[in-house]
């Protein structure tokens, strides 16, 4: 979450673009997300050449001595926002405006690659020179109190609390997924070197960044010190569609930050006949829209097989299922009402995971963890795609706390499941004996199929309750009696005190 200090320069940079003239929320946030590609660009290349130098490799800079930009040839420092920031604010902005906005277009040669497709129709739209030289100044400013904070993420908070200036944000449920929960989801899921990896509702990426960071962390020397397998991740792993080209073009340029040169992210309705993938992907991940608007008549005539309904937490359930290779596997998150809910869309495709796939793990999060966007309660999914069964008992787990408060504020706390969570989950052997009323437990499958695909963790918990002893009543009796009596008593002293 954004608090603080760092809010209040957030909203300092906002009114600039309001009063200079730049009034449409998205077109600040696109603008922003330049602006903050342009610095990012730099700091990450200064972060490259020092990875490759400590590695003994080379590494040829984006601001190579020489850059092109059309056909037109400059001495590349020029573009670096380390060197341009200190120009006098005309000459930034004719750098800004003439070269290096050009520049970053152009950026990726391959003309087939998402970050050409969606930066190809990109605009600068600040207005005026000295305008440009407040966004710099205070944009300098915010970075260097994202530095001070040391978050994992302080930027994908950055994004959110932009994101949440948009009035219409949340129609179709666009909103951020909490940083931490993505990479919970992302721990839990252990991505390999060798994963083809999917989110059908990619949003500005996130998932897909958290892989690409995973990979950096758990598998550094078998995936960046192997050819084929750094090709692989640079070009053929990370897949995410939207139906939000501003999104698309956020996505693309935070993939391309985190050092992903290729990543295929394409304007996508994931749930139409546009959308052939099949038995394509080992892993997805994805925290789909859950009150999206939906035209029916476009929705692959192969989902409503599954499940007839116009609900899209359901259709993207039938969706990730057909998406997935045989052994692929998915975490997802969905609105509580999918784990119970009546109807006859809902039952089939909760008998689809159970029956005819391998649903692993429900993982049940308190309602607050979406606030201030939404208080809905929601779970997390984890399932295998067999094709043919294979669920024979479900973890469920019962989170209490996500490390944060479970107000509006979300302020940081001590009470944090998500280590337990991912440490259960990894030794699910161990398990087994646990009981009922304990915060995880195993539910075989029969006892699920009884119960209707029932999957919300309340039916099938139970609680311990400890008996308590009262005394007697003709006791509690004289105890009021006395009680009253000397509340009598006292109101006697008390007027008498005030008419003396």
């Amino acid at each position: 979450m954004v608090t603080g200090e760092l809010k209040s320069k957030i909203d300092s940079l906002w009114e600039i673009f309001w009063t200079g003239g730049l009034t449409n929320p998205l077109d600040v946030i696109e603008q922003m997300t330049y602006l903050m590609f342009i610095r990012d660009l730099d700091d990450s290349d200064n972060v490259h050449a020092k990875e490759a130098a400590m590695l003994g490799l080379p590494y040829q800079s984006v601001f190579a001595k020489k850059a092109q930009v059309g056909e037109r040839t400059i001495d590349g420092s020029q573009l670096k926002w380390s060197v341009f920031h200190d120009f006098p604010a005309p000459k930034m902005y004719n750098t800004v405006q003439e070269w290096v906005f050009p520049f970053i277009k152009e950026l990726h040669g391959n003309k087939e690659s998402a970050y050409s497709k969606y930066m190809g129709d990109a605009i600068f739209k600040i207005p005026t020179p000295l305008m440009l030289d407040k966004i710099v100044t205070a944009m300098d400013g915010i970075y260097d109190q994202m530095a001070q904070l040391k978050a994992a993420d302080t930027r994908g908070d950055v994004y959110e609390y932009l994101l949440s200036k948009i009035a219409t944000a949340g129609v179709n449920g666009q909103f951020r997924t909490p940083r931490h929960i993505i990479r919970m989801m992302v721990d839990l899921m252990a991505p390999r070197a060798d994963e083809v990896v999917c989110d059908p509702a990619c949003g500005t990426s996130g998932f897909l960044v958290a892989v690409s960071e995973y990979l950096k962390e758990n598998h550094k020397q078998e995936v960046f010190f192997n050819r084929q397998n750094k090709d692989h991740c640079m070009n053929h792993m990370f897949h995410g569609f939207d139906m939000d080209r501003t999104m698309l073009r956020i996505g693309a340029m935070n993939m391309m930050t985190h050092g992903v040169d290729n990543p295929f992210i394409e304007y996508r309705d994931s749930l139409s006949d546009q959308n052939p993938d099949k038995e394509k992907y080992s892993l997805i991940l994805a925290n789909p829209p859950f009150k999206g608007s939906l035209d029916y008549d476009t929705v692959s005539s192969d989902l409503l097989k599954v499940c007839k309904t116009k609900k899209t937490e359901l259709l993207f359930l039938a969706l990730f299922l057909r998406m997935l290779k045989v052994g692929g596997r998915c975490a997802c998150i969905v609105p509580d009402g999918v784990l119970f809910g009546s109807s006859t869309a809902h039952k089939a495709i909760r008998k689809e995971l159970v029956e005819g796939n391998r649903l692993e793990a429900v993982i049940s999060m308190p309602s607050g963890v979406f606030k201030p966007y939404a208080g809905v309660s929601t779970a997390i999914l984890i399932f295998t795609k067999t094709g043919h069964g294979g669920t024979d008992k479900v973890w469920f787990y019962d989170m209490k706390a996500d490390g944060y408060s479970l107000d509006d504020k979300r302020s940081a706390t001590k009470e944090n499941d998500i280590p337990d969570i991912i440490a259960r989950f990894h030794h699910l052997d161990a398990e087994a004996d646990r009981q009922r009323t304990e915060q995880s437990f195993f539910v075989p499958k029969q006892e699920i199929k009884e119960n209707d695909y029932d999957l919300s963790i309340n039916k099938y918990k139970k609680t311990e309750y400890v008996a308590v002893t009262y005394p007697p009543t003709h006791e509690i009796m004289a105890q009021l009696r006395e009680l009253e009596t000397e509340i009598g008593q006292n109101m006697d002293e008390l007027e008498k005190m005030l008419q003396g």
